[in-house]
């Protein structure tokens, strides 16, 4: 541990021990409960903002001085009373006077604790309180001689004595892995953050409002399954005691979500965590959010029809939220919502650009997908070991992610389209080109959002489809859970109607719409690799 380290550990040591020092003054001496009890009637600090008289604050300063002139006036005080609670994130003593500032999840208001106007108890209450205690106060709302809103309490309790010291400037507040860690100090501590997840929050609500109005029913579906089906991905694994079998923790819904549809429900969504045991990056987190669709006699084209609205109205309606805050951006117009996201300008205005996807390839390598030669070059430049092993529709998809993706412009919402069939083993093949899949993947900001399909529901050809990719894993340990799922394949021989499904990445969206630079940013607790004892970074 450096010295520097080591003098902010014994500091850190010395708050916590005047904190408690206080904890036991509070109870010992002035008999108070410090963590509080039930109260009713508490306000947001922005409605009690907005309580605000301006007349009313005049005529109570006139009052005030006229009763200074001629003590028999009476003092007249029709402002307008208010109970907030808050945690202290400024204090200042000045004799006679306390002023704080308190932070609730709507905005900061000041309190104006006067000697004057509390009782004694609670001035000396006031002058002991610290950062981070969260505290009850009633008053009138008025301004202080600096004009500054607050409310002039006449009423204070604490409800919650905070044992330890408020992050650092330098260290708590701004630094990504504390934030992540701790993010109930961050939420508090940065008011950004609340605003992401309530504009996550809406966002979802949005979500299911879109769905609802279109007549799609939302449902769960089991998140332990027999099967890591719905999707190429390697699940968590665990154990059913009481049944003694191995079970996996959802990566998809798909196979379940299909299942409703044979049992005759037309418009089905799920909103859905899923359980990836993959990597943690910018874009991916382990456990995840997904939308996901189905609409019985759909395809992709309606279901691309349907992903563009969803995502142009959440971009309109984030737009209206920016501009309710600060209505002097630039935001592009209601119909044609242009939004920030980290230095790009995303423009969500409809038509969305479509391309196929052979034609990107193309177009960003200067030859075609079908020559393989070629593409296996290309993938043998870009370090790809197993290349050579694998099937050539999958050579061209690693080369299409690594080359032809990254030339997409982020600013510009995109669908590519006609993905080869091999990849999409749960997709219907073009009836014109069997080689290829009517899929359509939209990418924004440099990520992929949401994979749409045409199903395939005849139960001979997808029976093909997975003995196809099982037979092309070289992997032991990943064989072990890709299995055959006979069960989803005698629903389909029951008769799955034709659709169209969608899998629309709900923390991506919240990246783009919350302006987020990662997926951390907009997940409450992400996962986190957990600290060490004697982790010089947890000390």
């Amino acid at each position: 541990m450096s010295n520097e380290t080591q003098e902010q550990v014994q500091d850190e040591g010395e708050l916590v021990a005047a904190r408690r020092a206080k904890l036991e003054w509070l109870r010992d001496e002035m008999g108070v409960d410090p963590f509080g009890h039930r109260v009713d009637g508490i306000m947001s600090l922005a409605h009690a903002r907005s309580l605000f008289d301006a007349a009313a604050d005049d005529a109570h300063a006139a009052s005030v001085a006229a009763n200074k002139e001629d003590a028999s006036r009476e003092v007249v005080d029709a402002r307008p009373k208010a109970l907030v609670a808050g945690r202290i994130v400024q204090h200042r003593d000045v004799g006679k006077l306390v002023f704080m500032v308190v932070r609730d999840d709507t905005d900061d208001l000041q309190l104006s604790l006067s000697k004057a106007d509390l009782a004694p108890e609670q001035f000396k209450l006031a002058k002991k309180l610290d950062y981070g205690d969260i505290v009850v106060a009633a008053g009138r709302v008025g301004k202080t001689k600096r004009g500054e809103t607050c409310i002039w309490a006449d009423q204070l309790s604490i409800h919650s004595k905070s044992l330890v010291p408020p992050p650092g400037k330098h260290h708590g507040l701004s630094d990504p892995e504390t934030r992540y860690r701790r993010r109930y100090v961050d939420m508090y501590a940065n008011p950004g953050t609340i605003r992401t997840f309530k504009a996550r929050s809406r966002m979802i609500t949005r979500i299911r409002e879109f769905m609802n109005a279109r007549d799609f029913l939302e449902v769960e579906t089991p998140m332990m399954q027999p099967i890591a089906g719905g999707a190429a991905a390697r699940p968590f694994m665990t154990h059913h005691n009481a049944l003694d079998i191995p079970l996996f923790l959802r990566i998809a819904p798909e196979l379940y979500l299909k299942r409703l549809l044979v049992g005759g429900l037309p418009r089905v969504y799920e909103i859905n965590r899923n359980f990836r045991n993959e990597g943690i990056d910018r874009s991916h987190n382990p456990e995840f959010t997904m939308l996901e669709v189905y609409e019985a006699f759909g395809n992709y084209e309606t279901i691309l029809e349907l992903t563009e609205s969803l995502v142009h109205q959440l971009a309109v309606a984030t737009r209206e939220d920016l501009l309710a805050e600060d209505p002097d951006q630039d935001l592009g117009t209601a119909e044609a919502p242009v939004l920030p996201f980290g230095e790009l300008r995303v423009r969500y205005a409809r038509p969305f650009r479509k391309v196929r996807f052979h034609e990107l390839f193309e177009e960003a390598l200067g030859f075609p997908a079908s020559d393989i030669e070629k593409v296996r070059a290309v993938a043998a430049e870009l370090g790809r070991e197993h290349a050579p092993d694998m099937d050539d529709a999958f050579v061209v998809n690693e080369v299409f992610e690594a080359r032809a993706e990254t030339t997409i412009d982020p600013e510009q919402p995109t669908f590519v389209y006609d993905w080869p069939s091999v990849i999409s083993p749960l997709t219907r093949p073009r009836a014109d080109d069997p080689s290829l899949a009517e899929r359509v993947d939209l990418f924004i900001g440099g990520m992929e959002i949401g994979p749409a399909y045409t199903e395939l529901n005849d139960p001979d050809i997808q029976y093909g489809k997975f003995t196809e990719q099982l037979s092309g894993l070289d992997d032991e340990e990943e064989s072990t859970f890709r299995t055959l799922d006979e069960e989803f394949l005698d629903a389909l021989r029951v008769g799955m109607p034709p659709a169209g499904g969608l899998g629309l990445g709900i923390d991506r969206m919240a990246i783009l719409l919350t302006n987020s630079p990662s997926i951390r940013d907009v997940i409450l607790f992400p996962l986190m690799r957990p600290i060490e004892a004697g982790d010089e970074a947890a000390e």
